[in-house]
């Protein structure tokens, strides 16, 4: 059997699914499967590698061929269920900000439904409405479109208009500069200039509605931080309740406590192997902050500040009067 060069690229793009799956498949079985000569893929095999794909050859009556990681991350090739898969798990992740899901999330997104098919868009859509996550409710939903839309004009620096609903309720309409993306852990905030305030401005992903990318072109300009999260940062503390320094001691050990707890309250240093303290200066309400350490799900000491305390006390009659 000899493969014909017209179907190269076809055939290049089955024989790299096929060697993504875990194993190691012989030379024969491939041949077979491809409907080509061990020669040709032989051949084929050559190819990829010149690609950058790290394909290992073993020797033997055994011998076969498998993908295996290399120094850079080639391009993957996804059938039709991993496709959606993958991007109902991006978009589940990224519509709900949990934290650890960052910007890279968005991108991602972004670069897979931007080449989804019609028929795979329509299934990953219809799997994202027939399913209820279940959530935390520290932060609120967004819709994936809204972030990937702002995703897609934050790369390709393309101007962004939408409809903004501010925290007192005035709704506006803005064009922007979109810089960046940036998830808190709670929430996702964007990073743009406001063409018509002629400033930075940050802007809370939730309360925006109807995004679009204008198609007009711009060049970056310099973020007066040089960091968006920074940025991000510095607005949030500008008009905020006064911030005041958290101390608690948790009978759980360091890590228990660290993958529970948001990273913004500060850092949770360990006492001992059962015990550790956490410390830091916030400005969340106390009544969100005894509701964080409450569902920590160990035991834990409430140093300051004393309205922390005293929260913790007032909630913990309340409960304790609601179990009769």
């Amino acid at each position: 059997m000899a493969g014909g060069g017209s179907d190269t690229p076809a055939r290049l793009f089955q024989l790299l699914s096929l060697l993504q799956t875990p194993r190691e498949w012989p030379g024969g079985e491939l041949a077979e499967r491809l409907g080509v000569s061990r020669r040709t893929v032989r051949r084929d095999i050559d190819r990829l590698r010149d690609l950058g794909y790290p394909v290992r050859a073993s020797q033997g009556a055994a011998g076969g061929y498998r993908l295996v990681a290399g120094k850079a991350m080639p391009p993957l090739v996804l059938d039709d269920e991993e496709a959606v898969a993958i991007a109902v798990g991006l978009r589940a992740g990224a519509g709900h900000a949990v934290e650890g899901v960052e910007e890279a999330s968005v991108r991602a997104l972004a670069k897979l439904e931007q080449v989804l098919p019609a028929r795979l868009r329509h299934r990953v859509s219809a799997l994202q409405i027939a399913t209820t996550p279940l959530t935390s409710g520290d932060g609120a939903s967004i819709a994936p479109e809204t972030l990937t839309v702002m995703a897609s004009a934050a790369a390709g620096h393309e101007r962004l208009r939408f409809a903004y609903r501010a925290g007192d309720g005035t709704e506006s309409r803005r064009l922007t500069e979109p810089y960046r993306l940036v998830s808190t852990g709670r929430r996702w905030y964007l990073v743009a200039y406001d063409i018509d305030r002629e400033d930075w401005r940050t802007f809370r992903v939730d309360r925006v509605a109807e995004p679009f990318a204008t198609g007009a072109r711009f060049v970056p300009r310099e973020l007066p931080t040089g960091d968006a999260a920074e940025f991000i940062r510095a607005s949030m503390w500008r008009g905020r309740q006064p911030s005041y320094d958290l101390d608690v001691t948790f009978a759980a050990p360091a890590e228990f406590v660290t993958a529970r707890l948001p990273s913004g309250l500060g850092t949770v240093e360990p006492l001992d192997d059962r015990t550790c303290r956490l410390r830091g200066t916030v400005s969340d309400s106390v009544e969100w902050l005894a509701v964080r350490l409450a569902v920590t799900d160990c035991d834990f000491t409430a140093h300051a500040p004393q309205e922390l305390v005293a929260c913790l006390r007032e909630m913990g009659g309340r409960l304790t009067r609601a179990a009769g």
